[in-house]
């Protein structure tokens, strides 16, 4: 019988992935997407209106047609706010319980913080994305975007290898789901590197084909990590005073 810890990280791979869709579909039908002209991007743009959107920083300007911005004008970019605004409230939480499952297997605790920062980055990120519009702070926008993919692979990428070095025995899940994670952070490394080659090359489908390929893979893999919470009977949150102040018989959790 798995533990109600592990819906979290099942419904956050649910709440991205049917939300994405949705902006997706709500996109198509108000027009703000046409399919004829290409596969449209996740959100590179925003608030921009229909036409074509600049993306252009300091040097010239690179435009694109607004068919190709999937959740860049309302309503669905404000679904798309609130969406990543939730979803990185829910990263963080995963975060916080996988820090803290690491730790009970032996992980250290500095490779585990390192590990738990780049969580956090990867939350942040989302919520830069959401509420950063590229056409009204295009390097947020950007930023965002580095940290919500780049630093969110490299998350799953220090848990392969903390959970490699420190072997515990109680990680639950089958053999295969090691090697399924593995390959999962490596096809989000190549996806990230296609993307930005066929963007630089201007095939803007095919490197918003690779944009949204590489959001399904994080989202599979926040996912999985409900087979590692499925043993977990709950969280406690404790306050403490100072050690000094503070009898044994008083401690509860270990502290951060």
């Amino acid at each position: 019988m798995w533990g109600y810890l592990a819906l979290l990280p099942i419904g956050l791979a649910v709440w991205a992935i049917v939300g994405v869709w949705t902006i997706f579909a709500v996109a198509v039908s108000n027009k703000s997407v046409n399919l004829t002209e290409g596969f449209p991007y996740i959100r590179y743009a925003g608030g921009a209106g229909p036409g074509r959107v600049s993306a252009g920083g300091a040097g010239d300007p690179v435009s694109f047609p607004a068919s190709s911005l999937c959740g860049s004008f309302p309503p669905q970019s404000c679904i798309f706010g609130q969406l990543l605004n939730v979803g990185a409230v829910m990263v963080a939480w995963i975060c916080v319980l996988r820090y803290l499952q690491l730790r009970e297997w032996g992980v250290p605790k500095g490779p585990n913080r390192l590990c738990l920062g780049l969580g956090f980055l990867c939350a942040l990120g989302a919520s830069f994305v959401g509420n950063f519009q590229q056409s009204n702070e295009l390097s947020m926008h950007l930023f965002g975007a580095f940290l919500a993919f780049v630093v969110g692979v490299a998350y799953f990428w220090t848990q392969l290898v903390l959970l490699r070095q420190a072997k515990p025995e109680a990680q639950p899940g089958a053999p295969w789901i090691e090697t399924l994670r593995l390959l999962l952070c490596g096809g989000c490394t190549f996806l990230m590197v296609a993307m930005v080659v066929l963007h630089l090359r201007s095939l803007r489908s095919a490197a918003a084909v690779c944009e949204w390929s590489i959001s399904m893979l994080l989202f599979i893999l926040f996912g999985l990590l409900a087979v590692d919470f499925s043993h977990l009977s709950g969280l406690v949150l404790s306050l403490q005073t100072r050690p000094t102040s503070c009898p044994p018989s008083t401690a509860s959790l270990a502290s951060f």
